[in-house]
This record gives C-alpha cells, sequence and structure tokens, in this order.
C-alpha cells in the first residue's frame, strides 16, 4: 500500500481559554481523538460551522499546530519526535499552506517578486538565477502577469492576491496543500476561477489537497473524500459521490440538506439549538443536545467508528438509514424535535 502523505492517530488539541481564573483557565477542546489518512493526490474536503475544528485540523495536518495527545505522521515519520531541523525542513518544504485572506497573509511591504523568492532563499533552492526563474514560472502557473512582479500586495486585486498566496505555496514543489477557507474573502465573481485554479494545479502536479470551506457544496464538487466536524471531533468520512443521499451521520445530512440544488428544492433538516461550548462540551455524542434522534444512550459514550462501505466511516448510535430521503428525514426531525437539552 501506499504510504500516507500525513497521518493522524488520536489526535487531540486543547487551547487554555481566557476565560476561567487567572489560576484555572478554562480548556478548549479544539481538537479531539481525530483519526485521519491523506494518500498521494487525494483532495479531502473538511466541512462544518464555524468553531467545529476545521483550521485546528488543517494547521495540524501541516505541522503549524502541535497535537497536546497523539501522533502526527508525515510520510511515514512522527512529525513532533523529528528534531527541529528535520521538522522545519519536511514542513517547510513537502508542504504549503493557503490561508482564509489573502490581504493579511502576504507581507504588503515585499514586492510580488520578493514574496515569491522568500521560501526558495529560506530553504536555499539554487542560484540566484535559478531562483529568479522560478518566480517567473510561478507567476506563469498561476495565471499572473509578469508586469505584477514588482508591484506590492495593496496593487492587486482580492483574486491576484489569492494567486500570489497559491503561488507561494507551490514555490518549493510541495506533496500537500492545505487550503483554509481560501475563496470566502474574495468576491463571488472571482470564487469560481480560484477554485478551476487550484483543481488544475493539482492535477498538472500530482498533489494531495486538503480543502476546508464553509461551501459544503464546493466541497463536493471538488473531493474525492469528505469529512464532517462537529465540535472538535471527525463524526464522518464518506465518499464526495455519496455525501448526499448516502451519509449516516444525522448532522452530515442536515449539513448537505441547508444547501439543496435548485432542481430539487427542500427545506433544509432542523437542528434545535446552538452548537455547545468547546470549553464545556456535552458528555457522550457531542452533536446529541441538537439531534432529533437522541437518547439516553448518545449521553453516555462516543460512539466508536462504523464502516458503512469503502472509504466510508460514521460515528452515531442511531444512524440515517440507508437509502433514507433527505425528504423523510426532514419530515422525521420537525415531528421529533427534541426539547433543550442540559448538558454538563
Amino acid at each position: 500500500m501506499t504510504t500516507p502523505i500525513v497521518e493522524l492517530r488520536e489526535t487531540h488539541v486543547v487551547h487554555r481559554a481566557r476565560s476561567g481564573t487567572l489560576l484555572s483557565r478554562d480548556r478548549v477542546y479544539a481538537l479531539t481523538g481525530a483519526n485521519l489518512s491523506i494518500a498521494p493526490g487525494e483532495t479531502i474536503g473538511v466541512v462544518g460551522e464555524s468553531g467545529c475544528g476545521k483550521s485546528t485540523l488543517a494547521k495540524t495536518l501541516v505541522g503549524v499546530q502541535r497535537p497536546t495527545s497523539g501522533t502526527v505522521s508525515f510520510q511515514g515519520h512522527d512529525l513532533w519526535t523529528m528534531n527541529p531541523a528535520a521538522r522545519r525542513t519536511a514542513i517547510g518544504t513537502r508542504t504549503g499552506m493557503i490561508f482564509q485572506d489573502p490581504s493579511t497573509a502576504l507581507n504588503r511591504r515585499l514586492s510580488i517578486r520578493q514574496i515569491l523568492r522568500d521560501p526558495l532563499d529560506v530553504h536555499k533552492r539554487g542560484s540566484a538565477r535559478e531562483r529568479d526563474s522560478r518566480v517567473r514560472e510561478l507567476m506563469d502557473l498561476v495565471g499572473l502577469p509578469k508586469v505584477l512582479a514588482d508591484g506590492l500586495p495593496g496593487q492587486l486585486s482580492g483574486g491576484q492576491r489569492q494567486r500570489v498566496a497559491i503561488a507561494r505555496a507551490l514555490a518549493l514543489e510541495p506533496d500537500l496543500v492545505v487550503a483554509d477557507e481560501p475563496t470566502s474573502a474574495l468576491d463571488v465573481s472571482v470564487r469560481a476561477q480560484i477554485l478551476n485554479l487550484l483543481l488544475d494545479l493539482k492535477e498538472r502536479l500530482g498533489l494531495a489537497l486538503v480543502f476546508v470551506s464553509h461551501d459544503i457544496q464546493t466541497v463536493r464538487r471538488m473531493s474525492d473524500r469528505v469529512v464532517t466536524m462537529y465540535l472538535g471531533r471527525i463524526v464522518e468520512e464518506s465518499p464526495a459521490a455519496e455525501i448526499l443521499d448516502r451519509a449516516r451521520h444525522p448532522y452530515t445530512r442536515a449539513l448537505f440538506s441547508a444547501t439543496p440544488g435548485l432542481l430539487d428544492p427542500i427545506d433544509p433538516i432542523p437542528l434545535v439549538g446552538p452548537v455547545p461550548s468547546a470549553t464545556h462540551p456535552p458528555s457522550g455524542c457531542p452533536f446529541r443536545t441538537r439531534c432529533w434522534k437522541a437518547d439516553e444512550v448518545c449521553a453516555t459514550a462516543m460512539p466508536n467508528p462504523e464502516p458503512a462501505g469503502p472509504a466510508h466511516t460514521f460515528r452515531c448510535h442511531h444512524p440515517v438509514g440507508e437509502g433514507q430521503s433527505t425528504h423523510e428525514l426532514v419530515t422525521q426531525a420537525a415531528a421529533t424535535a427534541p426539547p433543550s437539552r442540559e448538558h454538563p
């Protein structure tokens, strides 16, 4: 079998919150028990509501965020048992990251040429002439006119700045690129161009791509596999082709029902109440406080992963039935909307 580019095993990330007393800060459970493997050339989409841990997962995959416990293996080696120099080389040269807002991700005082040369300079790739040649190659790769090389980020449009950010992420020919909400700060008219560029580059360069987004329909179209997160946990992994009508976790089905296609409009599956706090998550299944299927069993233990087919697993005590339509789930959820539940 092919060695995964990156693999998480029972990975946890816990932060100290600003709330609580000076001597006893609250803990924020940003990532809990994550297990995920990414193969070469694979595109993984990550979906979930704000605050569910998508960005933490993204940063953990590229070694920006150190886990509190668990392992992050990069090309078969535990990233956080490497010596610092080896880890910097692995992270800096074999991974790339595209951030949400290009206006803040790029140094506004550096020219585009300097921004794209910086990774090459830091890792001493080639001669000065070869680095200049690589900058021109990168600009051509992402469709940026050469005349912009000496311009500053503030002189570019939002779409052009994001193309610079993509070019910078590709400068050292990485195996894995993580795109964290790469189009959310862009105008609607520009988003499709950037998404098409990412797909084209993935195919041309053979990249593994992790695409994090609120736009779940776009994630479905771009991805080979979709990961659903809720309150720091991965609750389902599914082939993208099955995510609409064969997802087994109630939360996944509710997410995708909220953005139905124009040819088959339906009401979304109703979810009662806000997302619980990551500092005081519910016992058992974290989704139970909003789930129309929840009962006493759901409060006792987090469900174990269950297989639902090739490359498809879910974590739910009462999964959606195979072949059950979204129309049925809307009716069922509306009829059995749970009362407000208190949780510890």
